[in-house]
């Protein structure tokens, strides 16, 4: 048996499957181009947020979603990502996907503790809410003194 008997494809199948090809090895222009639109669709969605002037948890869920929505199309089409391996995805997204997860978790605990002690414990006075002015009085007072 020779080393060429070794590397060297058995049938013509197995030529098509191992070798790669021109036609693989280059991405067309029209994917690049679909994703540039998407990414300016997402960003004119993400501009409509402000000017529909959403407020609170939907405003900030919104923003969000398309920001990574725009950048998971940025990391697979213009990274190349989608192209590469899995093990090499699994190395590059698996340890932020998991500190997203964990900062979600310890959030979500902490609302929950804070509900909990002003439940219990009545609301502090360091947490209530101040206005700006009350605070540049009192530098503009100290200031005059």
């Amino acid at each position: 048996m020779s080393n060429q008997s070794i590397h060297a494809p058995s049938s013509a199948s197995d030529a098509n499957t191992t070798a790669p090809t021109d036609s693989t090895s280059q991405h067309p222009i029209g994917v690049y181009l679909k994703v540039w639109i998407l990414l300016f669709v997402l960003s004119t969605l993400s501009y409509l947020v402000d000017y529909f002037d959403f407020q609170g948890y939907v405003r900030w869920s919104l923003i969000i979603i398309f920001m990574l929505l725009k950048a998971g199309f940025i990391i697979a089409i213009f990274m190349h990502v989608m192209w590469e391996r899995m093990a090499l995805i699994a190395t590059i997204l698996g340890p932020p996907t998991v500190l997203l997860v964990l900062i979600g978790l310890m959030s979500t605990e902490g609302s929950y503790i804070f509900g909990r002690r002003v439940e219990y414990l009545g609301q502090p006075i360091e947490a209530e809410r101040i206005h700006v002015s009350d605070v540049h009085s009192a530098e503009g007072e100290e200031a005059e003194h």
